[in-house]
């Protein structure tokens, strides 16, 4: 095979490549008749591991709407089920290390034009996840530092990606963001 054929091998594989992953059948929601809107309101932005002032548990809430993309569309079928959300991390502050994702199930039917409705009892951190990588390393007896960017504060976006169908089967996806601030005994959660 001679250089040029290798060459156009290569580019045709990558380019298949990028087709199917930017094309994930989980995450594209274009042949749905409605779009699934998820919208925030952050009421804590720092997160004290130590527990104190403010610290109840709760970060804000997730709104959750479905707008039809045709607005003649009507009837039931364009109603969404949200089956389940998957909760990741993504530092701001130069670190690397993040705790592990996890997906929980839920079970909410939304209907198009229909008041917000937030999404009940949501988790952001899984019950342990404090006390493993990266904010084991902010507890007193770790050193209270992040060993990636040696602060006492770990920054990150806590996001929380949703998933669902119409009850006629087409998928749909939003997401949203939360920064957040992870510290230990720094004035509580504010």
């Amino acid at each position: 095979m001679t250089m040029l054929k290798q060459t156009k091998v290569i580019v045709a594989a990558a380019a298949l490549a990028a087709a199917m992953f930017g094309c994930s059948g989980e995450l594209t929601n274009s042949s749905a008749p409605v779009d699934l809107v998820v919208t925030n309101s952050q009421s804590v932005s720092q997160i004290d591991l130590a527990g104190g002032t403010g610290c109840t548990g709760t970060i804000g809430t997730i709104n959750l709407q479905v707008f039809p993309k045709n607005t003649q569309a009507t009837g039931t079928f364009l109603q969404v089920r949200v089956t389940r959300y998957r909760v990741s991390y993504q530092r701001t502050d130069g670190g690397r290390t993040v705790p592990q994702t996890f997906v929980r199930s839920t079970d909410q039917l939304l209907s198009v034009g229909s008041a917000a409705t937030s999404l009940s009892g949501f988790v952001v951190l899984e019950g342990d996840a404090t006390l493993q990588a990266p904010f084991a390393s902010l507890l007193p007896q770790n050193g209270g530092r992040d060993p990636d960017t040696q602060r006492p504060v770990v920054k990150m976006d806590v996001i929380v990606e949703i998933f669902g169908e119409t009850l006629s089967g087409d998928r749909v996806y939003d997401a949203t963001r939360f920064p957040l601030d992870f510290c230990y005994s720094c004035g509580g959660c504010n």
